[in-house]
């Protein structure tokens, strides 16, 4: 019997080992070695790749830069107000993420238009209305054509004007960046299971030493 009880307490420890969360979200997308002097010793440490510096206009008409998100976690996407296809879904889910952290002022949203011809200031403000967003933690972002598909490469999106049929077309992932504008996780925004990890792992981000500190 003792041996039995010994067995099952050491199965469940594997279990719970196995299922536990990681306490730290890795770190995503292109890096390099980088070498520095620390304490008068030459000391190799890996740079990862950052989002670079931006200009938009939010649906409030306010210029929004990537000074405006120092200090804080967000998750960026890319949508256009007439999808007729995953960007209602994306959205829908979104705001299960938007309703979590909403009162949290070192979180925000950023939803980028790729159809800045119609996806004008006013528009994008009738936009956050009807889906019931308010206040400053979800961000829908009005820029240059070229300067929003350059972005979207650097959150490892793909972006296309239109296809052969007239269609804008864009990857429907939910990007997850740190306060040092760093990518820490991909999320099917259609998939509700996914957007929970996400809200998940948000919690799991914040909690870091890390992001705790940053500035």
């Amino acid at each position: 019997m003792r041996n039995l009880l010994f067995i099952g307490i050491a199965a469940l420890v594997t279990l719970n080992s196995c299922t536990s969360k990681p306490d730290k979200l890795p770190v995503l997308g292109n890096k390099q070695p980088v070498t520095k002097m620390v304490d008068g010793k030459q000391v190799t440490d890996t740079a990862y790749a950052t989002i670079p510096d931006f200009k938009f206009v939010n649906q409030y008409g306010d210029t929004i830069t990537a000074k405006n998100l120092n200090g804080k976690i967000y998750v960026a996407d890319f949508f256009f107000t007439t999808c007729p296809s995953i960007c209602p879904v994306m959205h829908r889910n979104m705001l299960n993420v938007y309703k979590e952290f909403k009162d949290d002022d070192n979180f925000r949203i950023l939803s980028h238009t790729i159809d800045p011809k119609y996806d004008t200031v006013p528009v994008l403000k009738r936009y956050a209305d009807k889906m019931g967003i308010s206040g400053n933690s979800w961000w829908l972002l009005h820029g240059n054509k070229g300067d929003t598909y350059g972005i979207s490469k650097s959150y490892l999106q793909s972006v296309q004007e239109k296809n052969p049929a007239g269609q804008f077309i864009h990857d429907g992932f939910f990007i997850l960046i740190d306060k040092q504008k760093r990518i820490r996780g991909t999320y099917e925004g259609t998939d509700p299971k996914e957007v929970d990890k996400l809200i998940a792992d948000i919690k799991t981000l914040k909690a870091e030493p890390e992001q705790a500190v940053a500035k």
